[in-house]
């Protein structure tokens, strides 16, 4: 009961957090877009965890990588819930990639424009290749990357495929890819199917087993692949693999 009741006041004093950030950013992202650089990217970070605490999420970053991770890389990672979209940002200096109808959201779409979010409309071609496009840009710009090559959030275990676009960009750029693999112990508490995002909220609030679990490992280098193809296999064993290891 005193467990309990310790929770949901540190959830609360969360919330009130979330909400007065959440005031700042946004009317900061007003500002010309000149103004806005580094300091909001680090605001936005913090924000992000913000989230994570007022979700009552116990996140734990493990470092299963044996070097340091480059200056500049492309992030992937497994996509089984909403909440990567907050607990990523949250760990990673990066500028991550999103489904077009989140720059719609209240509030959130905003800030997250400021941030440097690049958006894409997953069911149009045109709408994909530009975002590419501008991935190579931020990457051109020394920013980092991240993306999930299973195209959005499909269920608490891997998909069949991953999509190449990622890897195709890994090798025209020389920049390596960081996977990350998402564990979550409750995975249906965290997963977002075909409930609504609110509901996702209150589903990982009220779960009994808070834990999260993101593996970050070694960087991958492009100049081992000749191609995409074998590029993503590679990887995408390397996901099934850890599947079978963290969630089996």
């Amino acid at each position: 009961m005193i467990q309990s009741i310790a929770r949901t006041l540190w959830q609360l004093l969360g919330w009130i957090e979330l909400i007065l950030f959440t005031l700042v950013l946004y009317l900061l992202s007003f500002l010309p877009s000149h103004w806005i650089g580094p300091w909001y990217r680090r605001l936005f970070q913090r924000w992000s965890r913000t989230w994570v605490h007022a979700l009552g999420a116990d996140l734990r970053l493990h470092h299963k990588n044996s070097r340091p991770l480059p200056e500049r890389f492309i992030m992937i990672a497994n996509h089984p819930s909403s909440f990567e979209d907050i607990g990523i940002p949250s760990l990673f200096d990066v500028d991550s990639v999103a489904k077009i109808e989140v720059r719609d959201w209240w509030f959130v779409g905003r800030i997250s424009a400021a941030a440097g979010t690049i958006f894409v409309k997953r069911e149009s071609s045109a709408s994909r290749a530009d975002a590419a496009e501008k991935i190579r840009d931020h990457l051109q710009r020394g920013r980092c990357v991240a993306l999930y090559p299973e195209g959005g959030i499909k269920g608490p275990r891997l998909q069949p495929a991953f999509r190449y676009g990622a890897f195709g960009i890994s090798l025209d750029t020389g920049v390596p890819i960081v996977p990350v693999y998402l564990h979550y112990e409750a995975q249906h508490d965290f997963h977002w199917g075909p409930h609504s995002l609110i509901q996702n909220m209150r589903n990982i609030m009220a779960t009994r087993n808070n834990r999260v679990n993101y593996y970050v490992f070694d960087a991958i280098e492009p100049r081992l692949f000749h191609d995409k193809v074998s590029y993503c296999n590679h990887v995408y064993q390397m996901y099934l693999d850890w599947q079978a290891r963290f969630l089996d």
